[in-house]
């Protein structure tokens, strides 16, 4: 009961236009039933492997978000089922994920990840980077991947107000290149804020928040 309490009380704080994804990585099925009783379908996982086999287990009517690094060759086990990956931090990956969405038929949802801590242990891309990804002829030719918006993290720090710097900056970008006119890429999700600081993260213009510990207890 405890954990669809929590579920409950955060819902309740969330305004109407953000999103909830449930980050259930390393927690029990039985955990996750529990979310989904309580009316939970949007669950986080950062390996393919462990999503794979909650998939198999669970209800279908849920939507898998991959929101962990994700390494090019596991790609292939998450294709048939996932509804959103989070990560995507290169043109390669991306090539990828089009190649075997092509192969099942589908179009998969992508969120582009940028750097914006100063941790250099989070994954990402510059805004450079991001420039130069979306204006490369290669993506636009990838007809099976919808980039539908960006996430990022901050750094992990007490400091609140580098924090907010740090989604203000996100958010700056995304702002920036929400206007873009590419097939394959109209941006309207912007996903930033984990259990310490998701109601900064909203304040700062966020869209889509990743809780765990909070809904689950921590790991």
């Amino acid at each position: 009961m405890k954990i669809q309490q929590n579920l409950n009380k955060i819902k309740s704080s969330l305004p109407p236009h953000v999103t909830l994804v449930a980050v259930s990585k390393t927690k029990p099925v039985s955990d996750l039933m529990e979310a989904y009783n309580a009316g939970q379908r949007i669950f986080g996982e950062n390996k393919i492997q462990e999503m794979t086999e909650k998939w198999e287990q669970m209800p279908k009517d849920i939507q898998w978000h991959m929101i962990g690094h994700v390494q090019s060759n596991k790609v292939k086990y998450m294709i048939p089922y996932v509804s959103l990956i989070h990560g995507v931090d290169s043109l390669k990956l991306l090539k990828e994920i089009n190649r075997l969405a092509v192969k099942w038929r589908k179009k998969v949802d992508c969120l582009l990840q940028i750097h914006i801590a100063e941790e250099d242990t989070k994954f990402g891309l510059d805004e450079k980077e991001l420039n130069d990804l979306l204006s490369s002829e290669e993506f636009k030719t990838f007809e099976n991947i919808r980039i539908v918006g960006l996430m990022g993290m901050a750094t992990f720090t007490e400091n609140q107000d580098q924090i907010k710097r740090e989604f203000f900056h996100l958010k700056s970008i995304f702002d920036k290149h929400k206007q873009l006119t590419i097939d394959n890429c109209q941006l309207n999700t912007l996903s930033m804020g984990m259990s310490g600081d998701y109601q900064l993260a909203i304040e700062c213009g966020s869209t889509m928040v990743r809780i765990g510990s909070s809904i689950f207890g921590s790991r």
